[in-house]
């Protein structure tokens, strides 16, 4: 395409984050175009599409694929569909960017990332941290060395509250939650790669659900190849709003990014110091949910590779998560190998 043809782009999907992700493309990104929105219930998509002033929609997926408009395709469906997805779209020669977790199995994420290489597409998946200032500004300190060889790494997620606890699914805290923890630890960590892996979890929040498989509450270890020990923990019920941090502390000093606080203003009264926070993830991370599809749609245009995280940095992160279940399965630490299997 020309660099001054419009991006036209097709959303599957259209949950909250699907709606959120439409909304951006058709109202935040400079030269593209919400082309189509697909989703299986009837009537989610045009819920979605018709305020945007989106007119095609469709119940299959197949038909954003076989679209000739459609230059690539933002994939927001539930996480278990997103490996044929990905693979049907890159296929059909679109470009793609998938949500996290790209797939739920290292099996299937090897389906996807060689799907992309065959067609030649490229394959970003939704890993927004890495496009929030504060993290990519502490990822770029610590590649430059300025925090000396990393020793110690910390990522953190607590959710504010879980709507209908009955409807999250088994490991879930893992797959779809703490996964952003784990490319973040890895990204800081760049070149590392885990070799040991321990995580305890538990139903603290919500225990009258544990029965039915809910983790609400979990804290990881993870021992990295070049000697660094990272943790990484989660929470559903964060009273004071969404929190998301990292942390590198390394042999010549330390480097934080994320804040609870929605902004810098303080409020001082008689009962002391208040700060807004914020309760959804699309507020506190709104600018990097937007940066990460204006890059796919410049990656797009141009032609050039995905800046983002990757197929392979979403396999890295699965690898992991793997692990932990895994590990709190067998109430023990698990050793890894150099492709990720559990040894």
């Amino acid at each position: 395409m020309t660099t001054t043809s419009p991006v036209r782009l097709g959303l599957i999907g259209s949950g909250w984050i699907g709606a959120f992700h439409a909304e951006t493309i058709a109202r935040r990104i400079p030269g593209a175009v919400l082309e189509v929105v697909a989703d299986p219930v009837p009537g989610a998509a045009e819920r979605v599409a018709a305020p945007l002033g989106v007119s095609k929609t469709a119940l299959d997926a197949a038909e954003v694929f076989a679209d000739p408009a459609v230059d690539g395709v933002v994939i927001s469906s539930p996480a278990f569909t997103h490996t044929d997805l990905v693979v049907a779209a890159a296929e059909a020669g679109k470009a793609v960017f998938v949500e996290k977790p790209m797939a739920l199995t290292l099996e299937d994420a090897d389906r996807a990332i060689l799907a992309a290489q065959r067609a030649g597409v490229p394959l970003q998946t939704g890993f927004n941290r890495r496009f929030s200032h504060d993290f990519a500004s502490a990822h770029a300190i610590v590649a430059e060395g300025g925090i000396g060889t990393p020793q110690l790494l910390r990522s953190l997620t607590r959710d504010p509250g879980i709507p209908n606890p009955g409807a999250v699914k088994p490991w879930t805290i893992f797959l779809e939650t703490l996964i952003h923890d784990f490319d973040t630890l890895n990204w800081f960590n760049g070149g590392a790669v885990p070799v040991e892996v321990f995580a305890v979890a538990d139903a603290l929040a919500y225990p009258d659900f544990k029965e039915s498989g809910l983790l609400d509450t979990a804290m990881v270890t993870i021992r990295y190849s070049n000697g660094a020990i990272a943790s990484a923990e989660a929470n559903f019920s964060a009273a004071y709003g969404y929190d998301v941090r990292g942390e590198v502390f390394g042999s010549g000093g330390m480097v934080t990014a994320g804040d609870v606080r929605a902004t810098s203003m303080r409020q001082y009264t008689a009962s002391g110091e208040a700060a807004p926070t914020t309760r959804r993830n699309i507020d506190l991370f709104h600018q990097a949910y937007t940066d990460e599809l204006v890059s796919f749609a410049d990656v797009i245009r141009s032609g050039g590779p995905v800046v983002g995280a990757t197929g392979t940095d979403a396999r890295a992160a699965l690898v992991i998560a793997l692990a932990c279940i895994e590990s709190v399965t067998r109430n023990a630490p698990v050793a890894l190998d150099g492709r990720g299997a559990v040894i």
